[in-house]
């Protein structure tokens, strides 16, 4: 091996935030974890919770929301589908009654006889198949 090119690799003590301290060999001066082997759940079997409590709480805080907040804002949602769903049943209703009003008036039912007399004789008369 070249000679002073390596950093050197020194005996150093780890410190972990549950206080556990163990001798290791490393380039670095100091090292310090959140968590090690004495207090991870992998190895230790019980769950711990690491500063996560309270983040719903800080995003609500931070952006001025509250529990009511959300909700009205779902009732709010709610009245405008609502009374959009109303003014579409009006201008069904609406082009509705415009269509029947253009629809033909229905002919009296004298009128209706003769028409339909006039029209069977203006149509030829077929002739019965001969037997």
């Amino acid at each position: 091996m070249k000679q002073n090119i390596h950093p050197k690799y020194e005996e150093v003590t780890v410190h972990c935030a549950c206080g556990n301290e163990f001798k290791t060999r490393s380039t670095r001066n100091e090292i310090r974890l959140t968590l090690c082997n004495e207090c991870h759940p992998f190895f230790t079997g019980k769950q711990k919770f690491v500063d996560t409590a309270g983040r719903i709480e800080k995003f609500q805080k931070r952006f001025n929301l509250a529990e009511g907040a959300a909700t009205a804002e779902v009732v709010k949602k709610q009245k405008v589908k609502s009374k959009k769903q109303a003014q579409s049943a009006a201008i069904q209703e609406e082009k509705r009654l415009k269509a029947a009003r253009k629809a033909p008036k229905k002919v009296e039912a004298g009128e209706t006889a003769s028409a339909s007399a006039s029209a069977d004789a203006a149509a030829p008369a077929e002739e019965a198949p001969a037997e």
